[in-house]
């Protein structure tokens, strides 16, 4: 197998393996929901003060 072939190939199976770890994460793990709150100034919610 000559070089550059074997440069893809190693290439190619190296993308692959991201490719299923990144699958694998968006498939396996589930986020916690949780509450956030946030805090607004007035000055932001008032239209006449900009």
């Amino acid at each position: 197998m000559p070089t550059l072939f074997r440069f893809l190939a190693v290439v190619a199976l190296l993308a692959g393996l991201v490719y299923a770890a990144m699958f694998a994460m968006a498939t396996f793990v589930e986020p916690t929901p949780r509450e956030i709150t946030v805090t607004i100034p007035n000055s932001k919610l008032q239209p006449g003060n900009r």
